[in-house]
C-alpha cells in the first residue's frame, strides 16, 4: 500500500508495542509503589481518561481543520514529554498519585486526537478495496504488540523496578513521532466549505453524524457497553491478582499476553469470514460472542488454576474481539463522509473513553463496598445485556454514495483514491 502507508504503520508499530511493554503501567504503579487502594487505583484508570475526554470535545474541530500529520506528531510529543516525568520524580522520590492523574488525562486526551488524526490521515492513504486488510493489519500488530509486550514488562518490573516500563512506553512515543516525520510528500490543507469550523456546536458533529446513522448508532451504543466493562475489569484484576491472590507480575503480564496470540488469529479470519458470511453476520454473532465470556474472571483462583481461567477467558474474548474491530472500524470509515472524519473518531473515542472512566469508577467503588470479585461479576453479568443493542438489520446499501460537505472543510490527501483505516495506537 506506498511507503507512506509503511511509515505509517511503523509508527503505530513502535508505539503499540511501546503501549504492550506498558500494559497497566499506572495501576501497577499505583499499586506497586504507591499503595494504593481499589477505589483509588480505579478513579486513576477512571477520573484521568475521562477529563481527558472531556479537553478533546473542543479539539476534534481543531484536529479536523488542519494537516493531520503535525497534529499527530504534536500528540507523539505530548504523550512522550508526559509519561517522561514519571521516572524522574520517582527518582527523585517525588512521585505522587496526583500526577498520576494529571499524566493519565494528558495521555488520553493526546490520544483521542492522535487517532482522529490518524484515521483522517488513512483515509487518503488506503484504497477502499484495501481498507479492510489495512484495518486487519493495524489489529494484527496491536495484539502481537500486547501478546510480547506485557511478559517482558512484567519481568522488567520484578527486575528493575514499577517504573521501567513507563521509560519504554515514553520513549516509543517519541520513536513513533520520528516514523511520522519521516513520511514524504506534501500534504494540502483541510479546505472549509460552507459554515465557518469555529460555529458553535462544530464540535458536536461527530455525534450527530454517529446518531443519525442507525448502523453506527446501534453499534457506537453497544462497543460504548462492551468496551467499558471490559477495561472496568483491568484494575479489578489488578488488584485481585497481585494483591489478594499474590500472582507475580510476571505471571500477571502473562495471563493477558498469551491469549492476544489468538488476536492474530482474529484479525487474520476477518476478511474471510466477512466475504463469506456477510458484514452484519460478523456484528450480531462475532459481537455476542465477544460479550459472553468476561464472567468467567470471577471465578479465578489460587495458582495455577487460576492463571489458566483467566488465560482461557482472555483468549476467547481477544479471538472475537479482533475479528470483530477491523470490520468496525472499515464500516464506521465507510459510512462517513470525508469531511466528517476526524469529528466522527473523536465523538466515537469520547464516548467510548467516557464509558470506561464511568464503569471503571462505578466498578471500583463496587469492590471497595464489597470486593473486586463482586465487581467482576457484576460486569461479566452486565455485559450479557450488549448483544441487544447489536443493529437488528443491514443499514448498508448496496451502493452508498459519499455525501458531499455542506458544513465542515473536505479533507483533501495525497493521493487520488481514498480509503482509510483506523488502527488506535
Amino acid at each position: 500500500m506506498g511507503r507512506r502507508f509503511g511509515w505509517l504503520w511503523a509508527a503505530y508499530a513502535v508505539s503499540a508495542y511501546g503501549s504492550g511493554l506498558g500494559f497497566g503501567a499506572l495501576p501497577l504503579i499505583a499499586v506497586l509503589a504507591l499503595h494504593a487502594s481499589p477505589a483509588e487505583v480505579s478513579a486513576l484508570s477512571a477520573v484521568g481518561p475521562a477529563v481527558g475526554a472531556l479537553i478533546a470535545v473542543p479539539l476534534a474541530p481543531w484536529v479536523e481543520f488542519r494537516r493531520k500529520r503535525p497534529v499527530m506528531i504534536t500528540m507523539d510529543l505530548t504523550r512522550f514529554a508526559a509519561m517522561a516525568t514519571i521516572p524522574v520524580a520517582y527518582a527523585f522520590g517525588r512521585l505522587g498519585f496526583v500526577q498520576l492523574l494529571v499524566i493519565s488525562t494528558l495521555v488520553a486526551a493526546a490520544k483521542i486526537a492522535f487517532n482522529a488524526a490518524g484515521g483522517a490521515y488513512l483515509k487518503a492513504l488506503v484504497r477502499p478495496d484495501d481498507l479492510l486488510v489495512a484495518n486487519a493489519r493495524f489489529e494484527s500488530t496491536n495484539w502481537s504488540s500486547i501478546a510480547v509486550g506485557p511478559p517482558l514488562g512484567g519481568a522488567a518490573i520484578g527486575l528493575f523496578g514499577p517504573v521501567t516500563t513507563v521509560v519504554a512506553d515514553a520513549l516509543s512515543y517519541l520513536l513513533s513521532a520520528l516514523s511520522i516525520t519521516a513520511i514524504r510528500g506534501r500534504e494540502e490543507a483541510p479546505q472549509t466549505t460552507g459554515k465557518s469550523p469555529a460555529r458553535a456546536g462544530a464540535s458536536l458533529d461527530g455525534w450527530r453524524h454517529i446518531m443519525g446513522h442507525p448502523g453506527l448508532r446501534a453499534l457506537y451504543l453497544n462497543q460504548m457497553l462492551v468496551a467499558g466493562l471490559i477495561m472496568a475489569t483491568e484494575p479489578l484484576l489488578a488488584v485481585l491478582l497481585l494483591r489478594q491472590l499474590g500472582f507475580p507480575p510476571w505471571q500477571y503480564g502473562l495471563a493477558f499476553a498469551a491469549p492476544c496470540l489468538g488476536g492474530l488469529i482474529g484479525a487474520r479470519l476477518a476478511r474471510r469470514v466477512v466475504a463469506r458470511y456477510g458484514r452484519h453476520w460478523v456484528f450480531r454473532t462475532i459481537g455476542t460472542l465477544r460479550a459472553i465470556w468476561l464472567l468467567g474472571l470471577a471465578f479465578v483462583r489460587p495458582g495455577i488454576v487460576g492463571l489458566v481461567t483467566v488465560t482461557a477467558v482472555e483468549l476467547a474474548i481477544v479471538i472475537n474481539m479482533s475479528l470483530y474491530t477491523p470490520v468496525l472500524a472499515t464500516y464506521r470509515l465507510e459510512h462517513t463522509p470525508k469531511h466528517l472524519v476526524a469529528r466522527t473518531l473523536s465523538a466515537w473515542s469520547i464516548g467510548q473513553q467516557a464509558s470506561i472512566a464511568i464503569l471503571t469508577a462505578l466498578a471500583g467503588l463496587l469492590a471497595d463496598v464489597t470486593s473486586p470479585r463482586t465487581a467482576l461479576t457484576v460486569a461479566g453479568l452486565l455485559i450479557l445485556t450488549s448483544p441487544l443493542l447489536l443493529p437488528r438489520h443491514d443499514h448498508t446499501p448496496q451502493h452508498e454514495p459519499e455525501p458531499a460537505p455542506d458544513d465542515g472543510p473536505a479533507v483533501t490527501g495525497t493521493v487520488d483514491r481514498e480509503g482509510g483505516s483506523s488502527g488506535e495506537a
